[in-house]
């Protein structure tokens, strides 16, 4: 019975002691004092009513009650550890870390985490941020997310996860002060500009069949994500991939004056690591579930999703 437990903390410390043969070396194991493991013992003896060592002269030596004892909850201690241990080792597997590019982390992915972190709570998403081509010989992950299927390490089985598209955003408030209601007008915004994807503009007018802008007024970014941020900011015009703008869209930061003009853009893909935790998986369906549901109930503002393999 539970009840008739002994000191946990005294049974500890009467182990190390019958282990060492000795109160000061397990002393030095459990980090107590001489005279800590002594009273444990001694509380331990009253309670067992039996005398567990013989105290000798810089010696302390198990007596046939004591050896008999030790025997037993040395094995109880161990199956105590190893419990433990499996426990451990039950909830690290629990984790999963996702690789993902920065701007998509920021936009997409952890602006929908707490739904995820409420509908798994046993389930711990680790994002790690990267540019650099997935290759789990270079990196650790369980599932990886980058665009298009280019550069992928050959262990990596890349899945279509979600298609895209680049349009035209800008703040509500610019547009009240210089609307923009056909691409003539563009000529009246300053266009903002990621370093990292210069030749959007030039691209989106070819694909849109709109001439070249002259000389237009711009401002340079050195990332997508602070394109968006200057432009909810209302200091111009963005080109920006709608798979970012989902909630920026939904809550009115962005509004999209030009929705009917839109170029494709690559597709992005997910894989698993050849070791990765099971919940991967379910990390997996939850965001093609997020995919649909975008689908659904911003048909306007998104471009068609595909959550197939």
């Amino acid at each position: 019975m539970i009840s008739d437990l002994p000191p946990l903390n005294a049974v500890r410390a009467f182990a190390a002691a019958a282990r060492h043969e000795s109160f000061s070396r397990a002393a030095d194991e459990l980090h107590v004092s001489h005279s800590a493991i002594s009273r444990h013992i001694k509380l331990l003896e009253e309670h067992l009513g039996v005398l567990l060592f013989e105290r000798r002269i810089r010696q302390s030596v198990l007596t046939p009650a004591g050896q008999a004892f030790y025997e037993q909850v040395s094995v109880a201690l161990t199956q105590i550890a190893q419990a433990a241990t499996a426990l451990r080792q039950g909830a690290a597997l629990r984790k999963v870390t996702i690789n993902v590019r920065p701007s998509f982390a920021v936009r997409w992915l952890i602006p929908r985490l707490p739904q995820f972190m409420a509908q798994y709570p046993q389930i711990h998403p680790e994002v790690v941020t990267s540019t650099l081509p997935p290759d789990p010989a270079r990196e650790t992950f369980d599932l990886v997310i980058r665009r298009g299927r280019s550069g992928w390490a050959a262990a990596l089985q890349p899945q279509r996860l979600l298609d895209d598209e680049i349009l035209v955003v800008a703040a509500p408030a610019l547009l009240h002060d210089t609307p923009l209601h056909s691409p003539k007008d563009l000529a009246r915004h300053t266009l903002l500009v990621s370093r990292t994807r210069l030749s959007d503009w030039s691209k989106w007018l070819e694909h849109c069949r709109l001439k070249p802008l002259r000389n237009p007024p711009t401002l340079h970014f050195d990332h997508m994500h602070f394109v968006l941020q200057a432009c909810v900011d209302g200091l111009g015009l963005s080109l920006c991939p709608a798979s970012l703008l989902a909630k920026d869209l939904a809550s009115g930061r962005l509004v999209c004056p030009l929705p009917q003009l839109r170029q494709p853009l690559t597709h992005y893909y997910y894989a698993l690591a050849c070791d990765a935790a099971p919940e991967a998986q379910v990390f997996i369906n939850w965001m093609q579930a997020q995919i649909q549901h975008d689908a659904i109930h911003n048909p306007a503002q998104l471009p068609a999703r595909h959550s197939g393999h």
